[in-house]
């Protein structure tokens, strides 16, 4: 026998349907985000800043260093940092440059320089005693590639103590003919590519490295670790340092508020004179730490010694 529903039981099954959708609504749904697989392994904006940061410092002891041995100025500026295949990377290079392989250890992998000859002839006439005169670029004979080298070591070692942080060292191996170049890395593997610009003398030029993607992801991950030991200390090491910042001494001072004093005033003082400052006798002074004002207060003694009685807290100002 089939039941037949009442109109108080049709409106309760409708109630409570609404109330099933309605609820549903309420309910946050996932958000979906279309992903492409070509971005996986891509270097985030946070990460190529911390490796900007490594190589600034890298452009600066290079700077330095190679300014005192050729005994002129020299510039040495980061000009960017990105991801792009060795292909890329192998397009960039001109006709006429410097190529060599680089020996990163402890990883056994192989990076690539190059660097434009814009800069060489004023290096190597540096080098030999000259002034740094500017010359057409040209292929380097035997004599020249061999003085140019110990400039390349020289970026190896300035290279080894930048990056001494991530546990990198660079050595440089030989050059490289650019026909020989693409068997150092497959040419379609991601790397990570680093252009400075070489000012010498007169001259500029460019000097690229590129990184095989072994090595840039090891580089990521150590400096993930880093700032990872960075941010988390234990509670034992913050009350330490909270202890020894407390130890620190800074400087401490009593003073009256500023106030004008007519130039003429000053140059008739002398032994015994008073000097008028226009201030109140009840005027508090002020005690700055730091060369901030903390309290207002008032100068006191306290056995054989000065003193502050602190009145009342002041806004921190500079």
């Amino acid at each position: 026998m089939e039941k037949e529903l009442g109109q108080e039981e049709i409106d309760a099954l409708f109630q409570a349907a609404r109330a099933r959708t309605d609820a549903a609504a309420g309910e946050p749904r996932s958000r979906v985000l279309q992903w492409s697989f070509s971005r996986s392994g891509q270097i985030s904006n946070e990460q190529l800043r911390a490796i900007s940061m490594l190589n600034d410092i890298f452009a600066r002891n290079l700077t330095h260093h190679l300014g005192a041995w050729f005994r002129c100025r020299v510039q040495v500026s980061l000009v960017s940092a990105e991801q792009i295949s060795f292909s890329e990377f192998l397009q960039r290079i001109p006709e006429l440059a410097y190529v060599c392989s680089v020996r990163l250890e402890p990883l056994r992998a192989i990076s690539v320089l190059q660097m434009d000859l814009t800069t060489a002839p004023s290096m190597i006439d540096l080098l030999l005693g000259g002034d740094g005169k500017a010359a057409e670029p040209r292929e380097l004979t035997d004599i020249e590639e061999s003085i140019l080298s110990g400039v390349v070591e020289a970026i190896c070692r300035e290279l080894t103590t930048a990056w001494q942080a991530v546990g990198l060292s660079f050595a440089f191996e030989k050059r490289q003919m650019q026909t020989q170049t693409p068997r150092l890395i497959p040419v379609s593997e991601k790397t990570l590519c680093l252009s400075f610009e070489l000012r010498v003398a007169k001259t500029s030029g460019l000097l690229n490295l590129a990184f095989p993607a072994v090595v840039s992801n090891a580089i990521l991950r150590r400096l993930a670790g880093e700032r990872t030991r960075q941010r988390r200390h234990s509670e034992e090491t913050r009350q330490r340092m909270l202890e020894l910042a407390g130890r620190c001494r800074t400087s401490a001072t009593l003073e009256l508020p500023r106030v004008p004093v007519p130039a003429q005033a000053l140059g008739d003082l002398r032994p015994g004179s008073i000097l008028r400052l226009g201030l109140p006798a009840r005027t508090p002074a002020q005690f700055r730490a730091g060369g901030v004002t903390l309290f207002s207060a008032a100068p006191v003694g306290q056995s054989d010694h000065r003193a502050a009685h602190l009145v009342a807290a002041s806004e921190v100002k500079r």
